[in-house]
């Protein structure tokens, strides 16, 4: 188990928020299939605070989730407290994660993400803030970071000092600097030393793309839960996988492409039950190469799924396809989703590096007010 403040995680598993993809109709499909935590795409404190429809309208969830988690972006202590206090007061969210990992260029050049943490005073401040807000609702505070912006430039060891120091209940690292983004390898011996570093829960994460992968990032590193991303994209039954292995069962058999093509029809059926079906349906078509990946399904019906527009078309399509074939083991451990290339250059703001205060420091135009990343 997972243990965070005073909630108790059964299966010691986070899903990482993804923009586009873990809305309340893909945590379901993630949590029907095992237990874990199931965090919803990142909302910034701004937009919550200054009322962003947009903003408001990702903060759906469904009645079955009975533990609401929210991934929380910003720069600005008391935009954030006041963002905490709404979440928890008027939403009945029990767990709150602090982003600070975010590696995408129009966000670090700003100061956000994954180059905040070097502003240590800054990082202190909005966490002290975040708790402060959250402990009369009894709500854990977490956060999530990176190695660093680069390899000259570390940040995760005073970055986990400061969560303890601040009330955080733990914070979860991404074994890749800001600089690598999704490329290459992750270190997982940086989640090892952050484990030895601190007294809170680490929870790594970074390359888990089996339920094996989890295990053996545990047993190498001590640290204390998973937090999966795209290791589950078109494979929400790698959830099913995790809560077995961690409670210690045998290896479940792989899906045949009939037990794919029913989990790609539940996923559309939980889209349209959220946006709509034509809106649904649209969502969905994203999804399909990911489900699709490796077996043998063919371009027309391929490029006909990635037209669909609802439901009955989407059976019509999924009745085509071969039940029987099984699961195509040359992509067990295959990396999924986004890679990218290694930046040799990250654009942070003018001076950014001069000092670790950031108190002082004008962020303005850093305080994102729409949510979605």
């Amino acid at each position: 188990m997972l243990q965070l403040g005073n909630l108790t995680i059964e299966t010691p598993v986070v899903l990482a928020p993804m923009a586009g993809i873990t809305n309340a109709a893909y945590r379901r499909l993630c949590a029907e299939q095992g237990a874990g935590l199931y965090v919803c795409e990142m909302i910034t404190s701004r937009g919550i605070v200054e009322g962003d429809q947009k903003s408001l309208d990702m903060l759906t969830f469904d009645a079955r989730e009975t533990v609401r988690s929210v991934q929380l972006y910003g720069v600005d202590p008391s935009y954030i407290g006041r963002a905490v206090q709404i979440l928890c007061d008027e939403y009945g969210v029990a767990h709150i994660d602090l982003n600070f990992g975010c590696p995408v260029p129009k966000v670090t050049r700003k100061g956000g993400g994954a180059a905040l943490p070097w502003k240590r005073n800054l990082l202190g401040a909005i966490l002290r803030s975040a708790v402060q807000a959250a402990t009369p609702y009894g709500v854990p505070v977490t956060m999530k970071t990176r190695i660093g912006i680069d390899a000259s430039h570390q940040t995760y060891l005073d970055a986990g000092r400061i969560a303890e120091e601040s009330g955080a209940a733990a914070i979860g690292l991404h074994g890749r600097t800001a600089s690598q983004a999704y490329s290459g390898q992750a270190d997982w011996t940086t989640i090892a030393s952050l484990v030895e570093h601190v007294n809170i829960p680490v929870l790594g994460n970074g390359d888990i793309w089996e339920a094996g992968d989890a295990l053996r990032m545990v047993a190498e590193t001590g640290c204390d839960g998973v937090i999966v991303g795209r290791g589950c994209l078109g494979r929400p039954w790698l959830f099913r996988d995790l809560a077995v292995a961690f409670g210690g069962g045998e290896a479940l058999n792989l899906p045949t492409l009939g037990e794919v093509a029913d989990v790609m029809r539940r996923h559309g059926e939980l889209l349209a039950e959220l946006m709509g079906e034509q809106r649904g349906l649209r969502d969905f078509r994203k999804h399909v190469p990911w489900y699709l990946k490796g077996f043998p399904a063919g371009g027309e019906l391929r490029a006909a799924l990635g037209m669909v527009d609802s439901l009955a078309r989407l059976d019509e399509l999924l009745a085509e396809l071969d039940r029987t074939v099984p699961f195509p083991v040359a992509e067990l451990g295959a990396p999924r989703g986004r890679q990218g290339s290694p930046r040799d250059h990250i654009v942070l703001p003018q001076g950014w590096l001069d000092d670790t205060d950031g108190l002082t420091a004008d962020l303005a135009d850093a305080e994102i007010g729409v949510s979605g990343g």
